[in-house]
Protein backbone atom coordinates (compact mmCIF):
# COMPACT_ATOMS: atom_id res chain seq x y z
CA UNK A 1 0.00 0.00 0.00
CA UNK A 2 1.43 3.58 -1.32
CA UNK A 3 0.51 5.19 2.82
CA UNK A 4 2.73 2.56 4.43
CA UNK A 5 5.82 3.23 1.73
CA UNK A 6 5.11 7.03 2.57
CA UNK A 7 4.31 6.45 6.19
CA UNK A 8 7.84 4.53 6.68
CA UNK A 9 9.84 7.10 4.91
CA UNK A 10 8.56 9.63 6.71
CA UNK A 11 9.17 8.11 10.16
CA UNK A 12 12.33 7.01 9.49
CA UNK A 13 13.64 10.41 7.97
CA UNK A 14 12.54 11.92 11.13
CA UNK A 15 12.68 9.29 13.78
CA UNK A 16 14.05 12.21 16.19
CA UNK A 17 10.73 13.69 16.25
CA UNK A 18 8.50 10.95 15.76
CA UNK A 19 9.11 7.46 17.16
CA UNK A 20 8.28 4.83 14.87
CA UNK A 21 7.17 1.29 16.08
CA UNK A 22 6.09 -1.17 13.65
CA UNK A 23 2.96 -4.15 14.93
CA UNK A 24 0.46 -6.17 13.74
CA UNK A 25 -1.74 -3.99 12.57
CA UNK A 26 0.50 -1.34 10.59
CA UNK A 27 2.70 1.52 11.30
CA UNK A 28 2.52 3.38 14.85
CA UNK A 29 3.78 7.21 15.33
CA UNK A 30 4.36 9.18 18.61
CA UNK A 31 4.91 12.86 17.79
CA UNK A 32 4.51 16.40 20.30
CA UNK A 33 2.05 18.01 17.66
CA UNK A 34 -1.49 17.24 18.51
CA UNK A 35 -3.30 17.14 15.01
CA UNK A 36 -5.92 19.68 13.67
CA UNK A 37 -9.71 19.03 14.10
CA UNK A 38 -11.13 16.55 11.17
CA UNK A 39 -11.98 17.64 7.90
CA UNK A 40 -15.33 16.90 7.32
CA UNK A 41 -15.93 15.03 3.55
CA UNK A 42 -19.06 14.23 1.89
CA UNK A 43 -18.64 10.73 0.06
CA UNK A 44 -21.17 9.31 -1.16
CA UNK A 45 -22.08 5.58 -0.24
CA UNK A 46 -21.29 3.10 -3.38
CA UNK A 47 -22.56 0.23 -3.49
CA UNK A 48 -20.01 -2.70 -2.32
CA UNK A 49 -17.29 -0.09 -1.45
CA UNK A 50 -16.82 1.17 2.26
CA UNK A 51 -15.68 4.62 3.02
CA UNK A 52 -12.39 4.66 4.40
CA UNK A 53 -12.47 8.30 6.03
CA UNK A 54 -9.75 10.94 5.44
CA UNK A 55 -7.05 11.53 8.37
CA UNK A 56 -3.98 13.71 9.05
CA UNK A 57 -0.79 11.90 8.80
CA UNK A 58 2.68 13.91 10.41
CA UNK A 59 5.24 15.26 7.94
CA UNK A 60 8.16 14.71 9.76
CA UNK A 61 10.36 17.07 7.00
CA UNK A 62 8.11 19.65 7.93
CA UNK A 63 7.17 19.59 11.26
CA UNK A 64 3.32 19.49 10.64
CA UNK A 65 0.27 17.66 10.44
CA UNK A 66 -0.90 16.86 6.48
CA UNK A 67 -4.70 16.28 5.18
CA UNK A 68 -5.05 12.91 3.69
CA UNK A 69 -8.06 12.40 1.45
CA UNK A 70 -10.43 9.55 2.19
CA UNK A 71 -11.15 7.17 -0.44
CA UNK A 72 -13.22 4.00 -0.98
CA UNK A 73 -12.08 0.35 -0.35
CA UNK A 74 -14.08 -2.72 -1.68
CA UNK A 75 -15.67 -4.61 1.00
CA UNK A 76 -14.52 -7.42 2.38
CA UNK A 77 -16.92 -10.53 3.43
CA UNK A 78 -16.64 -11.03 7.47
CA UNK A 79 -14.01 -7.80 8.10
CA UNK A 80 -14.88 -4.35 8.95
CA UNK A 81 -12.60 -0.80 8.76
CA UNK A 82 -11.41 0.29 11.60
CA UNK A 83 -10.03 4.15 10.33
CA UNK A 84 -7.06 5.61 11.46
CA UNK A 85 -6.65 7.74 14.90
CA UNK A 86 -5.14 9.91 16.81
CA UNK A 87 -5.64 9.53 20.68
CA UNK A 88 -3.12 11.83 23.01
CA UNK A 89 -1.03 9.68 25.11
CA UNK A 90 -0.68 10.16 29.56
CA UNK A 91 2.89 11.72 28.19
CA UNK A 92 0.77 14.03 25.98
CA UNK A 93 2.51 13.19 22.85
CA UNK A 94 0.00 12.04 20.26
CA UNK A 95 -0.64 8.77 19.17
CA UNK A 96 -1.58 7.63 15.45
CA UNK A 97 -2.99 4.20 14.71
CA UNK A 98 -2.96 3.46 10.73
CA UNK A 99 -6.57 2.16 9.41
CA UNK A 100 -7.05 -1.33 8.96
CA UNK A 101 -9.35 -3.96 8.44
CA UNK A 102 -10.33 -6.36 11.14
CA UNK A 103 -12.32 -9.44 11.27
CA UNK A 104 -16.16 -9.22 12.57
CA UNK A 105 -16.46 -11.12 15.83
Amino acid sequence: MNFRKTALAVALAGSFAAPLAVHAGGISIDVDVAPPAAVYEQMPARAGYVVTPGYYRYDSDHRQHVWVKGDYQAERRGEHYVASEWSKNKDGRYHFDEGRWEHDK
